[in-house]
């Protein structure tokens, strides 16, 4: 396993404030759509699908796979980037791969949510790791 970076508290605004409250509780929340039913990801309340502000948080079981992932091995201290799959939703959401040997990542891979510590009393930072 490698040594893990240290992450920056995110910025939280009104519009996200209940993504990062669940993500305290342990629950990754996804935003849905009630007029075209679409999940989507990064939470907003406006669908990038339809434009409608009829949105709401439904939590994801937290369990998908890699899509795509690069990793940064000359970095200070080298991390994994990747876009998930959420098996639930089928969405895609740009992460880190975390508690693993980089060089055993392979595309497809199951992986499953891990909450991250961050800096301060920030929130955890959702990240996955291999299933």
């Amino acid at each position: 396993m490698t040594e893990q970076r240290t992450i920056p508290a995110p910025h939280i605004e009104e519009e996200t404030r209940p993504f990062w409250e669940g993500v305290r509780e342990g629950k990754l929340l996804v935003k849905y759509c009630r007029s075209c039913e679409a999940p989507h990801y990064y939470p907003r309340s406006i669908c990038p699908h339809c434009g409608s502000d009829d949105t709401f948080f439904k939590e994801s079981d937290g369990r998908g796979h890699i899509y795509s992932f690069s990793v940064f091995h000359a970095a200070p201290i080298p991390y994994a980037i990747a876009y998930v799959t959420l098996a639930d939703t089928d969405i895609s959401m740009m992460t880190n791969i975390v508690n693993c040997d980089f060089d055993s990542l392979a595309i497809g891979q199951e992986v499953k949510v891990f909450f991250a510590e961050t800096e301060g009393d920030g929130p955890p930072m959702p990240m996955f790791e291999p299933a």
